[in-house]
Order: C-alpha cells, then sequence, then structure tokens
C-alpha cells in the first residue's frame, strides 16, 4: 500500500442489470450520473467502461440532465410529518383519492412508516389501520419504555416487505399528532393482514367497520390456533356462564354489586360493576390527563357509524363513547359506553379514542339490563310512571344483581336495594306499576309464584294500573299487555 494513501474499507464493485439493461450505463446516459476516470491499464475498472464513457458523451453532447446549461428545476417536497395544521390540509385530498401510489421511505416500527407521495410530492407519516402491533422502545419522560414482545420482529418483516419500495395507499383517518392512518398494499398484499397473518399483529376493534374485516379475524384466527409468537400462551376462554343459565335444574341466586348508571325508556337499565369501578377512576383520571396534556384539534374527527371516540360531556369533561349514527357534522348521534347514556353532539366535541384507553385496555363497563319476570307496560302513561319509579328508587345508586335467564336483547335480571334487599321488580308489580311476565321453566316457578301474589295484592287494592279493576279479558292488547 502506497504512503499517504489513506485506508478506507473494501468494497466490492459490481455491474447492475436489470432486464439486460446496465442500471450504471442508464444512469450516466440520461445525465444523473458521470463516470470515473481510470487509466488504461488499471484492472480495476468495469468491464463495461467503454459503454459507459460512450453513454457520457452522448449524455455530454446532447446536454442531458447535469450536463444541461439551461437552469436546473427545483423539486420541492413538503414534509408534513407531525405538522398537524399542514396534515389536515392535505387529508382530504389523500381520503379522496382512494389508492394512492407511494414509496416507503422508512420504517419506524412494523405499523409505522414514512411516505413518499409523488403526486403530491410530500412525505408523510403512516400508521397502519385494522391491527395492534407490538411498540418499540422509546424515550418517554419517565425514562426509556421496554419495547413489547416481538416487536423488533415486525419491524424487521415490514422493512424487507416494502422498504424503498412502491406500494398503494388507502387513507381512511388522521390521528391528533397529524399522522395519517389507513392501508398499505404491496403486490396485491394488504400489510395489515401481513403481519396479523404472521402472529405479529392483532386485530384491532376500528378494524370491525373496514372492508378487511372478515379477512383479518380469518388470518388472526388462523395464528390463534398455531400458537405462534404473539399467540404463544394464548388459552381458550371458557364459556360465559349466563349462556348456561336456562339449563341448570335450579335457580341460582348468585346476587353480586352493580352501580345503575342509567334508565331507559323502555325500562332497561345500565349498571357498571362494583368490583372494576376502581379501573375505570383510574383509566378517566389518566385519560383526561393526557387530553389536557395535549387537547384534540377540534375538527380533525370525522366520526363514522359505530367507531370509538372521545365526546366532551355538558360538564365539560371527556369520557369513551360510541358513534351510533351522524346525520351532520352538527348532529352526531354518540352512546357513553362506560355509563348507558346517549346525547347528539356536534363533530367538533368529539376526538379520536387514545389507543392507551381503548376497550382492549378496559372493556365497556355499562351493561344492559332487563328486570326479569315483568312485562313492560305499551301505554306511553303507563310506562313512563314505572320509568319515573325506577328513576327515583335506584338510578346513580349502588344495587344488588342477580341473573335469572338470558332475553332476546340483552340479560334478564333481579334487582335487589343494597341495605334492605328487597326486589325492585317484585316492588313495581306490588305497587300495581307492571304486570307479571309467566315463565314456564320449572325452576323459576317459585320467584313467579311469588311475583303472581303480588300482582294478586295490587290488583285487590286496584293501584295504578288496576285502578279499573282487572281489564284482561276484554281490552289486554289496548293496554299492551298479553296473558
Amino acid at each position: 500500500m502506497e504512503m499517504g494513501v489513506p485506508a478506507f474499507p473494501e468494497r466490492t464493485c459490481a455491474t447492475v442489470t436489470i432486464g439486460g439493461i446496465n442500471i450504471a450505463e442508464a444512469l450516466v446516459s440520461k445525465g444523473l450520473a458521470t463516470v470515473i476516470r481510470y487509466r488504461q491499464d488499471d484492472d480495476q475498472r468495469s468491464s463495461h467502461y467503454d459503454e459507459l464513457l460512450a453513454a457520457e458523451a452522448r449524455a455530454i453532447k446532447n446536454g442531458k440532465g447535469l450536463h444541461s446549461k439551461k437552469e436546473v428545476p427545483i423539486h420541492r417536497v413538503a414534509d408534513i410529518s407531525g405538522e398537524t395544521q399542514k396534515a389536515k390540509q392535505f387529508f382530504p385530498f389523500l381520503q379522496r383519492a382512494g389508492r394512492s401510489e407511494a414509496v416507503v421511505e422508512y420504517v419506524f416500527s412494523g405499523s409505522r412508516l414514512k411516505l413518499y407521495m409523488p403526486k403530491e410530492t410530500c412525505l408523510i407519516t403512516f400508521l397502519l389501520a385494522g391491527i395492534e402491533c407490538p411498540r418499540g422502545s422509546r424515550n418517554m419522560p419517565g425514562g426509556m419504555q421496554v419495547a413489547e414482545p416481538y416487536s423488533e420482529e415486525a419491524m424487521l418483516f415490514t422493512k424487507e416487505l416494502v422498504l424503498q419500495r412502491e406500494v398503494e395507499v388507502e387513507v381512511e383517518s388522521m390521528d391528533k399528532a397529524g399522522n395519517f392512518i389507513g392501508w398499505l398494499h404491496i403486490e396485491g398484499v394488504n400489510l395489515s393482514v401481513a403481519l396479523v397473518e404472521n402472529a405479529l399483529s392483532k386485530v384491532h376493534f376500528t378494524a370491525e367497520r373496514s372492508s378487511y374485516y372478515k379477512t383479518l379475524v380469518s388470518a388472526e384466527e388462523s395464528a390463534r390456533q398455531r400458537k405462534e409468537k404473539l399467540w404463544a400462551n394464548y388459552e381458550e376462554k371458557p364459556k360465559e356462564e349466563v349462556a348456561q343459565v336456562t339449563e341448570a335444574k335450579e335457580r341460582v341466586a348468585k346476587y353480586r354489586s352493580v352501580y345503575v348508571t342509567e334508565i331507559t325508556d323502555g325500562l332497561h337499565f345500565y349498571a357498571q360493576d362494583v368490583e372494576t369501578g376502581t379501573k375505570l377512576e383510574n383509566l378517566m383520571e389518566s385519560m383526561r390527563g393526557e387530553i389536557a396534556a395535549q387537547p384534540p384539534v377540534e375538527g380533525s374527527f370525522a366520526p363514522r357509524r359505530g367507531e370509538f371516540c372521545i365526546a366532551k360531556f355538558a360538564d365539560g369533561e371527556w369520557y369513551r363513547a360510541r358513534v351510533e349514527k351522524v346525520e351532520s357534522p352538527a348532529k352526531v348521534h354518540v352512546f357513553y359506553i362506560d355509563y348507558g347514556n346517549r346525547e347528539v353532539l356536534s363533530s367538533t366535541r368529539l376526538a379520536a379514542l387514545p389507543p392507551a384507553f381503548s376497550t382492549r385496555t378496559l372493556p365497556p363497563q355499562a351493561t344492559e339490563y332487563a328486570f326479569a319476570y315483568i312485562q313492560v307496560p305499551q301505554d306511553e302513561d303507563a310506562r313512563a310512571d314505572a320509568v319515573d319509579s325506577v328513576v327515583r328508587d335506584i338510578h346513580n345508586t349502588q344495587c344488588l344483581l342477580n341473573v335469572e335467564y338470558s332475553g332476546s336483547v340483552c340479560p334478564q335480571v333481579t334487582l335487589q336495594f343494597a341495605d334492605t334487599k328487597e326486589d325492585v321488580g317484585l316492588g313495581l308489580v306490588k305497587e300495581g306499576m307492571v304486570m307479571v311476565d309467566i315463565r314456564k321453566e320449572k325452576y323459576l316457578q317459585k320467584m313467579v309464584t311469588e311475583y303472581l301474589n303480588a300482582q294478586e295484592s295490587a290488583k285487590s287494592a286496584r293501584l295504578n294500573i288496576w285502578r279499573y279493576g282487572d281489564f284482561r279479558d276484554d281490552d289486554a292488547d289496548e293496554f299492551g299487555y298479553r296473558r
């Protein structure tokens, strides 16, 4: 080695061809590269050295590329990664475009990528829709967050499949940080589905409204059966006890504490399990802290039917909700999943549900129930009286609940006051507010008899619906009751 020559690491140089075309020669001929000069006796030069010189001579003669005497055109690329306001401006165009061409510039994780959009000449951060991918390690205010299992494998899988490749993307939505969310396809392969198939991601609840939902669920089921990677420790959940209640030979009384949060006009009610109440309180506190630190961008959320979100209630606080109907941006019907109440809001009072507080972190806490052994009055006035009575007695109070049998819409239950242990439904029958629904199951006959005896007492005293006597023989249908 000659003195004074810097010691660079040895590199292997090669000629690359695609379809018989020399890539180096093609670049030189377009004026996008120049040829390195070698001595005639230098055996390190390319075997196609003469062709490269000829291509360069043609490029110089024709004024191609860097040999052109014209002013070099300026190509401006807008990097809107993390630029919320710019992202909001681009979002409608990308959403309406359907499938758009893109090039994957960088892979941050299995489901987070940076894309170059040639048509729009911009760089965007893109998140894969419909999946929950393991997160890698990252710096947080409290220190380094440890990587989740298989996060590295998921990132390598995505890199090998799409990095520096031409792809097609469908933009569906945008988060509050200005990141676009959607589906990425490469040569007919949906990357979200591919990650789920390879047990490197799980299906996210937001996929339910997508046309790819069935494919994702099928892929997840296949991965789950193989028990690979994320599903290595998966165990089948036992069947719920409620579904077996009707098969029991004797009535099972297992009362548990619940907190009644909402009573509907149809005399159904929503309740939270007291045991999980602390979890909900902690989640709400953390969620509101995050929202206060990073307030949602007003107008950035486009509500869709069935989508989970957060909604600002009349008290000015944010709660988890589900979109039930979208009449217009000013009239969006939402259901508060942890409390059971409904409201019509403007979309400006809605925002995306932060992933850390999704229903996977904590399932919806409000469960719908109906009173067992009673018929809900069809007459509006009678039903309103019964609802008012229930609201006065149990709304926002702790009670004891027991599932008696399954209903077509929700479980049919008996409810007791926490202090006196008196049956709320039986109380409605005693006051003449409702009639008894006569069940035929043998194991329920003791309860049915108790309810029928209470009904006879109310009828004898001509209370409420019985004030004009026993109407059932002549006009039960008119009053909305059945025998």
